[in-house]
């Protein structure tokens, strides 16, 4: 950027910046929906590298999957808004110094660039591009895989995290037989403690489905995955869940400082370490207050929130540090989890109801103070137990496991 165009930049007020949001994702669209909510009147250009209208992510492994729906495209009208939506369009780089960000079309101009490029699914070793072995991530995947259930194949799954358990329960919605292979000792270990995860394990008993813990890929063949044991696992079709990282391999090189899981350490306003440039969502992580530690939440309440606090940012109104509770949910086996909070090892758990039951749950404390929740079948907790973590309330822990009494009803 030129000294006059520097110049010129700096004398515009905030409605006159160009404003370009990197990924058409839920938080790239949210940033730019907030941005015009929040009163912002200036360009506001939202680039996607996928070439669908911007779409939601959880009804992929849902309604989209099974055929109950074509897709899941955000109700916006994005003209009326006149947000410019450029799709079908890659980032390949940022370069600050002449506040230009680099396309697969060629550079594009910005006063502020929100990055919002989310996380990208880790691929299987070794599997990558082999036919009947699949990701779901994007819309195309939940559309090269419908066909897969609708033919009832028998079906392997890799990993047994949070989708690779919503991708079990729709395969055996659909009459396939379901094999899931974890390399854990337990499904989730990733996320929850053993106790609280093991007795998740039996859910896919029940459904029908089989679990094989302990259990590693060794190599994908026509037909078949082979274990780590040598013993071999029939697969018309092949799943592969085990996790996802920052989508950011294309801002190497661009003086954004990332983090040890490739993430983009955003300060508590979701600025980057680039003037002018902020990260929202899957792609970044940010420092919470009020939990003394470095956040990074790779699920969609976070990529609902965190652009509010972007939009603000660049409308100028300083807001408070964004500090959310994380929150998620996961529908697997006929069960509606939740999860609300944050939880660190050395936090105690209690329990409240039979985890072998249809509802329960679990908090978390900390020196008594509730900071984390998961509930099974248990609505009301949640709701209750969310309102409690953001007060920052005390509970009384004897209170706290009786499941016949209200959360509210168990403070000390």
């Amino acid at each position: 950027m030129s000294e006059q165009t520097q110049a010129q930049s700096q004398s515009q007020g905030p409605a006159a910046r160009r404003v370009v949001v990197v990924g058409a994702g839920m938080a790239g669209v949210q940033t730019a929906v907030a941005l015009r909510e929040q009163g912002f009147t200036g360009p506001v250009t939202l680039i996607g590298a996928e070439p669908h209208q911007p779409y939601d992510r959880p009804p992929l492994s849902k309604a989209v999957l099974l055929g109950k729906a074509e897709g899941s495209a955000f109700d916006i009208d994005f003209e009326a808004l006149d947000i410019g939506l450029v799709l079908g369009r890659e980032a390949l780089g940022v370069r600050a110094g002449d506040h230009e960000l680099d396309t697969a079309a060629g550079p594009v101009p910005y006063d502020v660039l929100v990055v919002a490029t989310g996380a990208e699914p880790i691929q299987l070793p070794g599997a990558a591009g082999m036919p009947g072995v699949h990701l779901l991530r994007t819309l195309d995947d939940a559309e090269r895989l419908r066909p897969v259930l609708a033919r009832q194949h028998d079906i392997v799954v890799v990993g047994a995290g949070w989708i690779g358990a919503e991708f079990a329960t729709a395969a055996r919605e659909a009459g396939c037989a379901v094999t899931v292979v974890e390399a854990a000792d337990r499904p989730l270990a990733g996320a929850l403690p053993d106790e609280v995860a093991a007795p998740m394990a039996a859910w896919y008993a029940d459904s029908g489905a089989t679990l094989r813990t302990g259990a590693r890929v060794e190599r994908v063949e026509p037909g078949a995955v082979i274990l780590d044991d040598g013993s071999r696992v029939p697969a018309g079709a092949v799943v592969v869940g085990i996790g996802a990282r920052p989508a950011t391999a294309w801002i190497a090189g661009s003086g954004i400082e990332l983090g040890a899981e490739r993430e983009i350490l955003a300060d508590d306003h979701l600025r980057t370490s680039l003037p002018d440039v902020y990260a929202v969502g899957d792609c970044a992580s940010f420092p919470s207050g009020r939990y003394e530690d470095r956040l990074l939440v790779h699920h969609w309440d976070n990529a609902l929130q965190g652009p509010r606090t972007v939009a603000a940012n660049i409308v100028g109104e300083a807001p408070a540090a964004y500090d959310p509770v994380p929150y998620f949910w996961s529908e697997q086996f006929g069960r509606f989890v939740q999860y609300v909070g944050h939880h660190a090892p050395a936090d105690t758990l209690v329990w409240r109801g039979d985890p072998t039951g249809a509802s329960w749950s679990v908090c978390w404390l900390r020196e008594t103070r509730l900071v984390a929740l998961l509930a099974v079948g248990r609505p009301r907790d949640l709701a209750q137990g969310r309102r409690l973590i953001e007060a920052g309330q005390r509970m009384d822990p004897r209170l706290l496991a009786d499941p016949s009494r209200p959360l509210k009803g168990a403070t000390a």
